[in-house]
């Protein structure tokens, strides 16, 4: 008989308790707890993002179907879908974030020397987006949308190499992105990529005097003076004009009393004319369009946590309880990356996840498990191709 460790209990050794347990008692987080501490309760969410189970109810009743399993899985007991859901409504949801912020602080350097598409610049290169989880307002009354409809939203800076989160802050539906550029403290050299709704001329004049970039489009009502024009490009690159340029209106120029560059890029694929603005002069017309091409490797990170962990249907309806339930995904999310990197597979994250959510009660060892295949993605898998590195 196999007498080695469930799969489970093999990737909560890669979670290192011990930085968990500081983080609880930072937060006092056991205070008067008896039968569901902290960590029993992470190991527990992190079960059900792993085998992506849509309830807290649905992880109660599996983890009580194997009772005599779980001791050897690593977790104390089962409890009650009430008990785990009152340790939800009442755990300071820090406890998760800073976990989660440790994780990011862990996982990001494994990934820095992943490749970004068409891109040769040492810069560090980061994504802000958001994206919105509907729900409802009648049960998450906090969480306010548009059209009086209940959404919750995720504002994540991404670090493009290698798609891993270094900012997360959750909102309700009303929080304008653009309010998150003044939470960010901006790394010198690093480059910025956001779309119009981050265009806010007090906030990227703050990201400008960190002596950071940003690469952004402009918005149609943009008013401006040209200063200086570069006239020699290839148009056949789908670059149509390079500019320097200063801002006329005086409430705009006073918010950003810099020269500003903007790039014109004609989109033949999808007969899309495109206007970039950008505060470096550095690097080529180019490659500032290559640089908002990669943008779209946020857009993709949504797309895949929506599908493989459990962020649409939440766990909870107070603020506490679903900042809990997101931050106990994304953790999932840096933990399986960690795996990924310190057993050296080839598998993408996509294809890891997909093995490790029916592998829970698998007694091989995790290493193997996952470096018997050989990462041949099918057509199928071409849109998660961000996560390979």
């Amino acid at each position: 008989m196999n007498s080695g460790k469930y799969i489970f209990s093999q990737l909560l050794d890669f979670v290192n308790r011990y930085e968990f347990e500081k983080i609880v008692k930072k937060y006092n987080g056991n205070y008067r707890v008896r039968e569901l501490n902290c960590w029993n309760q992470f190991i527990q969410l992190f079960f059900g993002q792993l085998t992506n189970l849509n309830s807290l109810r649905d992880i109660c009743l599996c983890l009580k179907a194997h009772n005599n399993k779980l001791y050897h899985l690593g977790i104390k007991n089962y409890v009650s879908h009430t008990t785990l859901s009152r340790a939800n409504e009442k755990r300071d949801w820090q406890i998760f974030s800073d976990f989660g912020n440790h994780l990011i602080e862990l996982v990001r350097p494994l990934y820095k020397s992943s490749e970004i598409p068409n891109l040769s610049i040492d810069n560090e290169l980061y994504a802000l987006d958001s994206t919105t989880i509907s729900c409802s307002i009648n049960l998450l009354t906090w969480a306010e949308g548009k059209y009086s409809r209940g959404a919750v939203k995720m504002h994540t800076l991404l670090d493009l190499r290698g798609s891993i989160p270094s900012y997360i802050l959750v909102t309700d539906g009303k929080y304008h992105d653009s309010n998150v550029l003044d939470q960010i403290i901006p790394e010198p050299d690093a480059i910025y990529i956001m779309d119009k709704a981050y265009v806010d001329f007090k906030a990227l004049y703050r990201i400008n005097t960190f002596e950071s970039y940003f690469v952004t489009r402009a918005k149609s009502s943009l008013k401006y003076t040209i200063i200086e024009q570069n006239f020699n490009i290839d148009e056949s690159t789908g670059l149509r004009a390079d500019k320097i340029i200063e801002l006329t209106i005086a409430k705009s120029k006073k918010l950003y009393p810099e020269k500003l560059r903007l790039i014109e890029y004609y989109d033949a694929d999808k007969n899309n004319y495109l206007v970039f603005m950008t505060n470096n002069f550095d690097v080529t017309a180019l490659e500032v369009s290559y640089i908002y091409k990669n943008r779209w490797q946020i857009e993709t990170f949504f797309k895949w946590i929506k599908q493989n962990l459990v962020i649409k249907k939440l766990w909870g309806h107070s603020q506490n309880a679903v900042k809990i339930h997101i931050w106990t995904a994304i953790c999932t999310y840096l933990i399986v990356a960690y795996v990924k990197k310190v057993v050296e597979s080839e598998l993408s994250i996509y294809q890891i996840m997909q093995i490790l959510s029916i592998s829970a009660f698998d007694k091989t060892p995790v290493g193997e498990l996952l470096g018997n295949f050989q990462n041949n993605q099918n057509i199928n898998e071409q849109q998660y191709n961000i996560f390979d590195n």
